[in-house]
């Protein structure tokens, strides 16, 4: 199991078992969200800003939030949507680079490749690899059709694969 689907567990975990602990739901929430939105936008310091207004935005409705089955997915939601704003969506910024070359050339050429595909098609693939959601959870999320999140998953994986096959 990923080490992000494993913390979605964590977060549901201490949902259920302090229903009103927000402070302990962030703590296990955090991280694993950012990392998702640094995939998709290739900016660490951005993710991370995005991500703490989805939690702010979660404090404010924490008393109906919290008793959803799943309020994680309410957050991620909440991020995902910030982080593909007109204007923002598909524009991956390059400026943190040596920030990738230090976490070494395997990951950098990830990160490049995703930045190669579409915004929509890089969402399905972050989400489904990183997030661990299904196509009907990336469908729900997204508010598409679950054959269009099928399609632009297929799509994005097909385009990684071929950007990697290149760069290698």
């Amino acid at each position: 199991m990923s080490r992000s689907a494993t913390a979605e567990i964590a977060v549901m975990r201490v949902v259920r078992r302090s229903v009103g602990d927000f402070d302990d739901f962030y703590a296990a929430g955090f991280q694993p969200l950012a990392l998702q939105l640094y995939a998709y936008l290739g900016d660490l310091g951005l993710a991370q800003d995005l991500t703490q207004e989805a939690f702010c935005r979660a404090l404010g409705r924490w008393k109906r939030i919290s008793t959803d089955d799943e309020p994680v997915a309410w957050v991620r939601r909440t991020a995902w949507s910030l982080a593909t704003k007109p204007g923002r969506a598909g524009a991956v910024t390059r400026g943190r680079r040596q920030e990738l070359i230090e976490v070494g050339a395997r990951r950098l050429a990830l990160a490049e490749a995703l930045a190669t595909l579409p915004p929509n098609h890089r969402r399905a693939v972050v989400l489904h690899h990183l997030a661990r959601l299904s196509v009907a959870e990336i469908a729900e999320q997204e508010r598409i059709p679950q054959g269009t999140a099928q399609n632009r998953l297929d799509q994005g994986q097909a385009a990684l694969a071929a950007a990697l096959r290149k760069d290698s």
